[in-house]
């Protein structure tokens, strides 16, 4: 075997493997997405059908026999391969994603969650009724999260999109198409999971410097579990008086986050009232450990360039300790 065989074989692995995983499209986990990959696959083969079709008449007829066809044969070929046939393939092809979207429309059975893409991070709120507008100004009832939203398995939840800055797009490929969130509006996405999981999602519009690292979870669980989570979601931070949370409230950190049971509400950055029961910090950057959290307070941008988020590096490591500390037991 010579090595460009060997080479051949590689790439061919590893476009394979990157058909599985949390965050692909070849992977599903969702009525929506395993509805758009099977048209994918659809019109990949109308497409195939099409091209050889026209690539065989036009080899037929240069190649085969040249020469050798008068106008009108010429013509007929034309029309009937260059024509007709792909207008009949093609017409097939609409007919079967119109067919799909009124089951892909239909109402919500389950949750509605409102999420606002903001620069650079997601804003969650359970429990919403209505049109939120703007998300940033929760609604009556919602119970404000950040960066990793619980859905029940097998029930159609309704997230309302919307974003207070630029347009975001909200993507979750193994569970559904991407959805614009745009300021100044709401948008409806249907996510109806099939499987249960931890999915990643990513910010699909660019959206600024940190882009690229606007990501979030979806952690599909049973009915009873997603009620347990919310229930547990709607409740104050279980807040000892601590020096990390004197320390919180001293440097300022009140002034952007909030932690329902303080005396920090601020609404700017993300809700840390249990930041504890996430699995990662930094819009989906690095896992909720103190380490994690002490290292992004002291110097964020650097973890995630382009951050808004300012540095307190100038804080003794003490006492970002004792601040990472306390976050970290924010369950």
């Amino acid at each position: 075997m010579n090595r460009h065989s060997v080479a051949s074989m590689l790439l061919i692995v590893l476009l394979l493997s990157a058909c599985e995983g949390p965050q692909s499209t070849f992977d599903t986990a969702g009525v929506e997405a395993e509805r758009v990959l099977s048209l994918f696959w659809i019109m990949l083969a109308g497409a195939v059908a099409i091209w050889i079709v026209v690539i065989g008449i036009s080899y037929y007829a240069t190649k085969a026999t040249p020469g050798q066809h008068s106008e009108k044969s010429g013509l007929r070929l034309i029309i009937w391969g260059g024509c007709i046939f792909p207008t009949v393939v093609l017409a097939g092809l609409l007919f079967w994603g119109l067919k799909m979207m009124p089951e892909l429309r239909r109402p919500a059975d389950g949750p509605t969650i409102a999420v606002s893409g903001e620069r650079f991070w997601w804003r969650i709120a359970y429990g919403v009724e209505g049109d939120p507008g703007v998300v940033r100004n929760l609604p009556q009832g919602g119970i404000p999260s950040a960066n990793e939203i619980w859905i029940p398995v097998d029930q159609r939840t309704e997230i309302l999109l919307s974003s207070p800055d630029v347009i975001h797009s909200f993507w979750v490929p193994p569970l559904a198409g991407k959805m614009d969130a745009i300021p100044g509006r709401v948008n409806r996405l249907i996510l109806e999971p099939t499987e249960l999981g931890v999915f990643n999602g990513a910010c699909a519009e660019f959206c600024g410097t940190a882009h690229a690292q606007m990501e979030f979870r979806v952690v599909v669980v049973t009915n009873a579990d997603f009620e347990a989570y919310v229930r547990a979601q709607a409740e104050p931070a279980a807040v000892a008086d601590s020096p990390g949370l004197d320390l919180f409230m001293q440097n300022g950190c009140a002034a952007c986050h909030s932690v329902r049971g303080t005396p920090a509400d601020g609404d700017v950055g993300p809700d840390l009232t249990h930041l504890a029961s996430r699995r990662t910090i930094a819009a989906g950057l690095l896992p909720a450990t103190e380490e994690n959290i002490a290292a992004f307070i002291a110097s964020p941008d650097h973890l995630k360039p382009g951050v808004e988020m300012p540095a307190f590096g100038v804080l003794p490591d003490g006492e970002i300790a004792r601040i990472a500390k306390w976050l970290g037991s924010l369950e």
